[in-house]
């Protein structure tokens, strides 16, 4: 039974978004595994930016500042 758990930053994250990454993850996993859709689960966690950082700040801050991952 695959267990998938996706993590991310709770910010403009729509039920239709969370629908789509379930059943894109689920074919995935299905197709490259060959594992049964009915046994695979997928659960999506939403992090508040303060509780998120990278390049040792959070990234409340980073966005405050208007950087984001793709930026230097």
């Amino acid at each position: 039974m695959p267990y998938i758990k996706i993590e991310v930053t709770r910010e403009e994250v729509t039920k239709e978004k969370k629908r789509a990454l379930i059943k894109g993850v689920t074919t995935l996993v299905t197709e490259v595994l060959n594992k049964d859709p009915h046994l695979t689960h997928v659960v999506i966690q939403e992090v508040e930016l303060d509780d998120w950082g990278y390049a040792g700040e959070q990234v409340s801050d980073l966005r405050s500042k208007g950087i984001t991952a793709d930026k230097n």
